[in-house]
């Protein structure tokens, strides 16, 4: 999962500055013929667009999420109560795309747009599975995971038909509860593809730079449904293991990411394999 800080800085929602508790999550489907994030990214980063403003866009091109606002801003993207409560995320659409009338399309080259909504799909799921995480969310619970038509059903949100409407459409095979199974499965991890063979030691190949050496001592993991460690101090880092809950670790030192995440070095034995790498500190209890 590769995530590019786009915020929008001068968009009137960022400007107000409220913010939400995060209770769930909504998945959107743009609307409209076009594939690539960063075009949405201009025009929306405008103090004259008022019109809305979410938390990110993937790029059907090559999967790329751009965080447009801080996950615990309030947006606009519900057109309802779910501003208040949810995080937005926009699935870009292919450009082979046409509306005809509503939700409804006709499609010019079906092989290229389905292998688009695949790619944005996956790099949700991965983002879900994420966030899901870092808010302890359970994404299987009523009403935390919703797409935009189901919030619209719930009566938290606008009539939209998204994203129901362009799977269907194409004929993917989509659903949101195989969504929402999707990133629970994802959440979990597969440790197995990252391990090699019992005792030998895994390392981070991507130290971060202005390592602090503070924070030092062991800690326990405290995530439900397990940790991922990651070659790098970020999410758009490797994964090499996922640990779980009640896993101790020794801890060397931190590293503040980017968006401002602190991340722990840390080494543990997991299944007779020492690893070293960075694991985000929200799940981790000294």
């Amino acid at each position: 999962m590769k995530v590019i800080e786009s915020i929008l800085t001068k968009n009137p929602c960022y400007t107000a500055g409220r913010k939400i508790t995060v209770k769930g999550l909504m998945l959107h489907s743009v609307g409209c013929p076009q594939p690539s994030a960063s075009v949405f990214v201009k025009i929306w980063n405008k103090s004259s667009y008022n019109a809305a403003c979410v938390h990110a866009f993937i790029d059907a091109n090559d999967g790329v999420i751009y965080q447009t606002l801080p996950w615990n801003h309030r947006g606009w993207h519900g057109g309802g109560d779910s501003n208040n409560t949810h995080i937005g995320v926009e699935m870009c659409e292919p450009a082979c795309i046409k509306y005809t009338s509503g939700a409804k399309f006709t499609c010019s080259d079906t092989s290229k747009a389905k292998a688009m909504v695949k790619r944005t799909y996956e790099a949700a799921v991965e983002l879900f599975a994420y966030l899901c995480k870092e808010y302890n969310l359970d994404p299987l619970a009523d009403g935390v995971i919703v797409s935009h038509s189901e919030g619209h059903k719930r009566g938290i949100a606008s009539g939209h038909a998204d994203p129901e409407h362009l799977w269907n459409g194409l004929g993917m095979g989509y659903t949101m509860d195989g969504f929402r199974k999707a990133v629970k499965a994802a959440m979990g991890g597969d440790s197995s593809k990252n391990e090699t063979a019992p005792a030998k030691s895994v390392k981070a190949t991507d130290p971060a730079k202005s390592f602090l050496k503070s924070l030092a001592g062991t800690y326990k993991v405290t995530a439900n449904s397990g940790l991922n460690v990651r070659h790098g101090a970020g999410i758009t880092k490797k994964i090499m293991v996922c640990i779980p809950k009640g896993t101790a670790v020794k801890c060397y030192g931190y590293y503040t990411s980017v968006l401002g995440t602190k991340w722990l070095y840390i080494q543990f034995t997991y299944k007779n394999v020492t690893y070293s790498g960075f694991a985000s500190s929200k799940y981790l209890q000294k």
